[in-house]
């Protein structure tokens, strides 16, 4: 029998990582690292400083790294992303079976929380529908979301409204949900508020969140759109990757 810990570490401070999460990685066997790149290499540093600094000496865990399979990106995003999923839960069955093959505990750290717009559970069932023995602990994990809000020192939600969670591909294909007086915008590729009228929304936006070259900029949209944009595109150039999230609200949130 394998137990996956899904174990959410936040956005890569090691403040944001909570107690359990440190439980569960110094009770794993086996913990595994994606790489994802050279582009991408401070996200495999954070998560070995995680490890280097969380887990209690004498150390027994086994760490293991594994090259990260690539998306496809074809215009068929959903069969795209499918395919991929399926890549990547092989990988792990493959890691797993060489390294722990008489059973155990790995530990996957995810970003975030394994629960906000990651895949990791959906792949984690294609190893139990694969055959596989896996035992499933969810270890939520402090989000970009909470991040943002707390930098920009706002509420989530106007008073007694609603909030809706989407994507920057939703938001470009769909405008502006349906009864949502706010609106949390993850994984746009960049830009995607553009398609919203520009002089009656406000934008708070945030990359890298709660690390050393986190950036913050709010505004109304009028005022900083192309800022961000500019922005967001100088930072990809330096650092080779960017994470960022932005609410958006048609009216305060204080």
């Amino acid at each position: 029998m394998i137990t996956l810990s899904l174990i959410g570490i936040g956005t890569g401070n090691l403040d944001h990582v909570t107690l359990a999460a440190v439980r569960a990685l110094n009770n794993a066997d086996l913990i595994l690292l994606p790489r994802k790149g050279e582009a991408k290499s401070d996200l495999i540093d954070l998560r070995r400083l995680l490890c280097e600094r969380l887990l209690e000496a004498p150390v027994t865990t086994k760490i293991v790294e594994f090259d990260l399979p690539s998306r496809d990106g074809r215009n068929d995003y959903l069969g795209a992303v499918d395919d991929w999923h399926a890549a990547i839960a092989n990988v792990w069955a493959q890691q797993i079976d060489e390294h722990l093959p008489n059973g155990g505990r790995v530990g996957m750290l995810v970003w975030g929380d394994p629960s906000l717009y990651d895949s990791s559970l959906r792949i984690t069932q294609r190893l139990s529908a694969a055959g596989k023995q896996v035992e499933v602990e969810v270890v939520p994990g402090i989000t970009s979301l909470q991040v943002l809000t707390a930098e920009h020192k706002i509420p989530l939600n106007a008073l007694a409204e609603p909030v809706q969670i989407t994507t920057g591909r939703r938001l470009r294909e769909r405008g502006w949900p349906n009864d949502a007086a706010t609106v949390a915008v993850m994984l746009d590729s960049g830009g995607a508020f553009t398609a919203l009228p520009q002089d009656d929304i406000y934008i708070w936006w945030g990359a890298y969140l709660g690390m050393d070259k986190q950036c913050l900029i709010k505004g109304w949209l009028s005022d900083v759109g192309d800022q961000i944009i500019q922005r967001r595109a100088a930072l990809r150039d330096t650092h080779g990757w960017i994470m960022d999230i932005y609410l958006l609200a048609k009216q305060p949130l204080l």
